[in-house]
């Protein structure tokens, strides 16, 4: 039986990935499979069914894959749900508590907050990266043992598998509260630069560094009043949506970080307020930090929770 050189060529392309002790019996199987298929269709034109056949066949990488089971993907469909669900728990537990960890501990080591919040943002990039990387090589390696092991559903599903329903989310309360919280604080900061309510010595002072209205505190009060839009649209929408949960970052991050810069820099209380209340109570650097990893803390809590409402 006389065969073409397309043919030929697409025969070469699968056997040349079949062990050799199968290739030369694969090989005349196939020839003999594309012949029959084309001679069958009584064709006009033969060389034209000849290159439609071998479309139908596909790939000749995928049609050599049907003798060898050798797995196409880097994770397959079986294991490729449990995979995303390590992941995303990983990347949402672990990485954020061990960065927040190794950044107190820099600061409980006296070291300066400005390097501490630099190493921490290189460890969450850098730890976040090698637990892709090992994740991903870990399943993969798996993936190819359950094939060559003849294994096909070593990670079948049953219904015992599904999570609990969450009950729908109360928004109205707690959003409502946090809404009138920052509304209040948004208020706060510009009723003390105006009204000047700390009297001393015949004087009126600010509270708040008069400095940081030339530049701090206006991302911060853009961030306060993001987080009220973001409450009242929580409340209109019943919960949290993807879009609320992004919003609710952008402005949790303009809020939080430029505070924890400010509380780092110790900037944050007017000099002349502090000369006066030094009697009352002072400050340390570290009590400085430790408010500043505060705050870090409840921003980063308040946007892993609210994303995690929002996935349901």
């Amino acid at each position: 039986m006389s065969t073409s050189l397309l043919t030929e060529r697409y025969v070469h392309e699968v056997v040349r990935r079949l062990p050799a002790d199968q290739r030369e019996d694969i090989a005349e199987e196939l020839r003999t499979t594309i012949a029959d298929t084309v001679e069958g269709r009584n064709p006009a034109d033969p060389r034209a069914a000849e290159r439609e056949v071998l479309s139908e066949l596909g790939d000749p990488v995928r049609y050599a894959a049907r003798y060898t089971d050798r797995p196409l993907a880097l994770i397959g469909p079986d294991l490729y749900p449990t995979y995303v669900r390590l992941l995303v728990t990983l990347l949402c537990t672990v990485l954020p508590a061990i960065t927040f960890g190794l950044v107190a501990l820099d600061v409980l080591d006296d070291k300066d907050l400005g390097p501490a919040l630099g190493g921490g943002i290189a460890t969450l990039f850098t730890l976040g990266c090698e637990i892709v990387a090992v994740l991903t090589v870990v399943f993969a390696v798996t993936e190819r043992v359950r094939h060559r092991k003849g294994v096909v559903d070593a990670a079948s599903w049953t219904p015992d598998d599904l999570p609990e329903v969450r009950q729908p989310e109360k928004a109205g309360v707690g959003a409502v509260a946090s809404a009138v919280w920052d509304a209040l604080l948004f208020g706060l900061i510009i009723w003390q630069h105006t009204a000047k309510p700390y009297r001393a010595d015949g004087e009126r002072f600010q509270v708040l560094d008069p400095d940081l209205w030339s530049g701090w505190v206006w991302p911060m009060l853009a961030g306060l009043a993001g987080l009220v839009v973001v409450q009242v649209a929580r409340v209109a929408a019943r919960g949290w949506t993807v879009p609320l949960a992004i919003g609710n970052a952008v402005s949790q991050a303009l809020f939080t970080l430029s505070l924890a810069w400010v509380l780092h820099q110790k900037t944050l209380f007017n000099p002349d307020f502090l000369a006066h209340t030094k009697d009352l109570w002072s400050s340390s650097d570290q009590a400085y930090s430790g408010a500043a990893l505060i705050v870090l803390a409840i921003g980063v809590s308040g946007v892993f929770k609210s994303f995690r409402s929002a996935r349901g």
